[in-house]
């Protein structure tokens, strides 16, 4: 598969771009539970840059010039790379988990009065 520039991709062509590029480039997979390390490290990344921008913290001098889609985009790679370690199809767990949440949230959070 051919890689994009800036065109939008579906979860199976994500999945497959890479890993196509994990065995081209990365030269293999790290372990799962270094990449659980890898991604909980991505997450903390982006923790950092949503406090700094949407909460409380100010910025510092090593925060210059971060991009949120970029740590996002960064999350998901690692995520990604689990789920073709583990076996997972992304696109069928997410539309089961939004399933899921349709079913059982489908009063809960119109009956909420905190969010009226």
């Amino acid at each position: 598969m051919k890689q994009t520039n800036n065109q939008a991709v579906s979860l199976p062509q994500a999945q497959q771009l890479v890993d196509n590029w994990i065995k081209t480039i990365g030269v293999r997979y790290f372990s799962e539970l270094t990449n659980l390390a890898i991604l909980t490290e991505e997450v903390g990344e982006l923790a950092r840059l949503m406090a700094r921008k949407y909460g409380d913290q100010s910025y510092k001098k090593s925060d210059e010039g971060k991009d949120l889609g970029d740590e996002m985009a960064d999350v998901l790679w690692v995520l990604i790379c689990l789920a073709n370690q583990t076996g997972v199809d992304l696109n069928v767990a997410f539309l089961k988990n939004m399933e899921k949440k349709t079913n059982r949230d489908k009063d809960r959070h119109q009956n909420n009065e905190k969010l009226k």
